[in-house]
């Protein structure tokens, strides 16, 4: 079998495709953050109306306390986050986002919402819906 013909192969050649055209559009070079510091830049944006502590980031992303610990010191570093005490128990600490990593996590969605439509410009409807599905059931069958 040619490599070119495996599925794994077609997977991680768009996988790595799509993630360089986002990072193209969204970064400016200097403020491009690791890919676990973009998931985490996510989370915190998707729960702002809420507390998140670092014990929710090591659940979510099933990452150890101490590496954690670490890339949460390099983020307040980069200028990415803000940990606050809480009244309650001043040993928690309240992890917030930064206006800058506000506008990173912005730039990046409008680079995501375009790289969308350029993907799906070459693609039926049906056609989409029918990829959606293979990749669904490949999932399913990995898990």
């Amino acid at each position: 079998m040619e490599y070119r013909d495996g599925l794994g192969f077609q997977i991680r050649t768009l996988s790595h495709l799509v993630k360089r055209v986002v990072d193209q559009t969204a970064f400016s070079g200097e403020d491009h953050p690791t890919g676990v510091q973009g998931w985490i830049i996510g989370y915190l944006y998707d729960n702002r109306d809420r507390e998140v502590f670092q014990r929710d980031i090591q659940q979510q992303f099933s990452i150890r306390r101490s590496t954690v610990t670490g890339i949460l010191q390099l983020m307040e570093k980069n200028g990415l986050i803000t940990r606050t005490s809480v009244e309650r128990d001043a040993r928690l600490k309240k992890l917030e986002l930064t206006p800058k990593a506000v506008e990173l996590h912005q730039r990046v969605e409008r680079s995501i919402r375009q790289v969308e439509e350029h993907l799906s410009h070459c693609l039926t409807p049906e056609e989409k819906s029918e990829f959606i599905r293979l990749c669904e059931k490949i999932r399913e069958n990995l898990q």
